[in-house]
């Protein structure tokens, strides 16, 4: 028997997969497409999963796949700049949510087990057991659902997920061109919102592009209908003139600006991360990564309630860290769906707000929260946030630096540097020197374990 139960393969489950396995807990990951997709999907990495993919040694292998280095962000569209942030990935990588996948997977001990749809869920004190379409069933102490927005773990839960159903819909797709006029399709460039109708192409490498479209036609089709290439065709022609013609369609997909969230993502023994805890309009890259930002902060609580060492209330925390965290992306999404309208109402809000981006206070507090780099966890200023520099060592211990703490060697690695610090093995502060290093220390790592006799003659 596993010891965690990892529902979906999409970057979620991968990344929490990898955060069990870095804290020596056994995750065994389920999906149920047959094999990779090898669908782009979202296509842009922010700086603070930059920074965590760095930390774990997955993104060397990733940058081959890099297909631009993005020095900013941006607003339905409006430039936000990264050039000054706090970290030593001041920009956005552009590429393929599939490659994420890729070496998420690649990383993995255990295989992934495809071709396993989920069809039941139950619990009880001691275990969950999901049954498979197949006949058979998997059990584990604890499962992880990271099985997507339409979520079936989260439907067999009976899991509340309130919030609104889409208003309007977009296309996208990852396509071949037979022909397309010079410059066009060349680089990564920002969408351009605001003008009727949506048409954003970007080279992807190989010959194939990303096409993104949205227009009349669009809000009048059944959200479930295929995209036939006629309508790809006709959407290449508004948006690039007669002289761009389409190719193939790779792979097509109708989306909206629906938003929705679950009202806790701790179901007793299960708990959902990603897209499986909340939907919202891909805009503004930051899908892909609250999933990854989820993972990581779950792993290492879950990891320590499989281990026995985690102080009560950890497991909880999650929920409580998370949830507004992806409450104010569903704010930020909603409002930037609001600016992509073409209507002359909406171009005078949206000057208005290209206007104060270009504030530099107003663009900083911007770029931080767009990047994940200003997220921080609780009301202290001195704690919560990320710790920057420090180092997190690769066996998901969490790192006291400037400071002695006997009995906790076994979740804590002690450093030398001149700051004091505690950071946890998601890189954020839980203690910033002065007292209550041995309070913060039981919070969030539970009880000392007393040291040999022989240690404490030494010492």
């Amino acid at each position: 028997m596993p010891d965690v139960l990892v529902v979906g393969a999409g970057p979620t489950g991968l990344m929490a997969a990898v955060e069990l396995q870095r804290a020596g807990v056994d995750a065994l990951v389920l999906d149920r497409e047959p094999r990779r997709t090898g669908q782009s999907k979202a296509l842009g990495l922010q700086p603070r999963s930059v920074e965590l993919l760095a930390d774990r040694d997955l993104l060397e292998p990733l940058l081959p796949h890099v297909r631009a280095r993005l020095p900013h962000g941006h607003f339905s569209g409006i430039r936000v700049d990264y050039s000054a942030l706090p970290t030593a990935f001041p920009y956005q990588l552009g590429v393929e949510q599939a490659r994420v996948e890729e070496v998420l997977e690649d990383h993995l001990r255990t295989p992934v087990l495809r071709g396993r749809e989920v069809v039941s869920v139950e619990q009880d004190d001691r275990s969950v057991t999901a049954g498979l379409a197949d006949g058979t069933s998997v059990a584990a102490p604890y499962a992880v659902a990271a099985d997507g927005g339409h979520s079936a773990v989260r439907s067999l839960l009976g899991a509340a997920f309130p919030g609104r159903s889409a208003q309007f819909r977009l296309v996208v797709t990852d396509l071949t061109l037979a022909r397309r006029p010079a410059g066009v399709g060349d680089g990564w460039a920002l969408p351009e919102f605001g003008a009727a109708p949506l048409g954003y192409l970007l080279p992807l490498g190989g010959g194939r592009f990303r096409f993104l479209f949205g227009g009349a036609e669009q809000q009048q089709l059944d959200p479930s209908a295929p995209v036939p290439a006629a309508e790809v065709q006709r959407a290449l022609t508004a948006a690039h003139g007669p002289d761009i013609e389409l190719g193939d369609v790779l792979w097509a997909s109708r989306f909206g600006d629906a938003s929705r969230q679950l009202e806790r993502y701790r179901h007793g023994r299960v708990l959902l991360a990603g897209d499986a805890a909340h939907i919202h309009l891909p805009v503004g890259g930051q899908g892909l990564n609250l999933g990854l930002q989820d993972a990581v902060n779950l792993g290492w609580k879950l990891a320590a309630q499989v281990r026995g060492w985690a102080p009560p209330g950890l497991l909880d925390s999650y929920h409580t860290e998370r949830h507004p965290v992806a409450a104010r992306v569903l704010v930020s999404t909603r409002a930037q769906a609001v600016l992509t309208v073409p209507e002359p109402d909406v171009l005078a809000v949206r000057t208005m707000v290209t206007d104060l981006v270009g504030v530099a206070e107003a663009g900083r507090l911007l770029a931080m929260e767009l990047s994940g780099l200003g997220i921080r966890y609780g009301d202290d200023p001195d704690l919560g946030g990320r710790a920057g520099e420090v180092a997190l060592p690769p066996d998901g211990r969490a790192v006291l630096v400037g400071a002695h703490a006997p009995g906790w060697a076994d979740r804590v690695v002690e450093v030398d540097g001149p700051q004091p610090l505690l950071v946890r093995p998601d890189g954020h502060v839980c203690w910033a020197g002065g007292p209550g290093l041995d309070a913060a220390l039981q919070r969030w790592f539970g009880a000392a374990v007393p040291e040999p006799a022989q240690s404490r003659t030494r010492s």
